[in-house]
């Protein structure tokens, strides 16, 4: 995990983790950042692409899109 702090941006590696593990990550990262702040998660789970934007819907973050990335996405997430 790399922190852009210069940019706002945290970035989180959850490839190869399954439901609810990308969820249940990308939670705990959100609560150590600023509001405003984007977090940029990579996962291979296919429900992390139903599971985080109802998260995000559900937590008052904004879900900012996903990004086919090969095998991985990656999925942009702006802590509220």
């Amino acid at each position: 995990m790399a922190d852009r702090a210069e940019d706002g941006v945290v970035e989180l590696d959850c490839a190869g983790l399954l439901c609810p593990l990308p969820v249940l990550k990308a939670r705990k990262r959100l609560l150590a950042m600023a509001p405003g702040a984007v977090l940029h998660l990579r996962a291979t789970d296919p429900m992390a692409a139903i599971d985080l934007p109802h998260f995000c819907a559900g937590a008052g973050h904004a879900f900012l899109g996903a990004e086919a990335e090969g095998a991985v996405t990656l999925y942009r997430i702006r802590r509220g």
